[in-house]
């Protein structure tokens, strides 16, 4: 079994193991090594990843209900907070490289497009989140509270989820694969709930 010990010893691997690709793009961006459009490139790819983490990150809590993988719940936090590492590189290039902080044009643009839309709604979906990752926010919240913030997670991968698949133009198979671990994983939760709901009632 997994167990703290492991974790605090893999904890830094795994953290630089995630955090290695943007520092890669970022490498790749200022050599001038990311195609004929490297500010798109780059943003892509922060926002792929970004969607990656979050997917795997609500793939944790499901795999935890395994009893031997029951400590990877560890991770979690960790990987939530690259997720939105990599959601604020996507959003950060969009808003300066790709529209050089023209702020007029880019409210437009949000309102115009809804892939551009979706992905803003996520986005501000996992502010919250993020700012009340730590412990202390759990005792200053209580965890109720704290609990339903972090529901804010669900409308954040739906959304994101639909903003790449409107993304993309050609080949939707990559989307489509990622909507339907989410739908399984979203459904294995809805189970799980509706379970639980009708042991208490027994």
């Amino acid at each position: 079994m997994f167990s703290t010990k492991n974790f605090n010893r893999s904890k830094p691997y795994i953290f630089l193991l995630l955090l290695f690709p943007s520092l890669l793009w970022i490498l790749q961006f200022i050599t001038g090594n990311l195609g004929v459009n490297p500010i798109e490139r780059i943003m892509d790819e922060f926002g792929l990843m970004a969607l990656r983490l979050i997917i795997l990150t609500l793939a944790i809590t499901t795999l935890a209900n395994i009893k031997k993988l029951k400590s990877i719940v560890l991770f979690r936090r960790m990987i939530g907070l690259l997720a939105f590492y990599y959601v604020t590189l996507h959003f950060s290039t969009y808003i300066f490289l790709d529209h050089f902080l023209d702020i007029n044009f880019i409210i437009k643009d949000i309102v115009k497009r809804p892939f551009i839309t979706f992905g803003f709604i996520s986005f501000l979906c996992l502010i919250p989140l993020a700012l009340t990752s730590t412990n202390q926010m759990v005792k200053r919240l209580g965890f109720k509270v704290w609990k339903k913030i972090h529901y804010l997670i669900y409308p954040a991968v739906i959304l994101s989820s639909f903003h790449f698949y409107m993304l993309v133009r050609a080949d939707k198979t990559e989307p489509m694969i990622y909507m339907g671990i989410i739908v399984l994983l979203l459904l294995h939760r809805i189970a799980k709930k509706l379970n639980l709901l009708r042991l208490t009632q027994q």
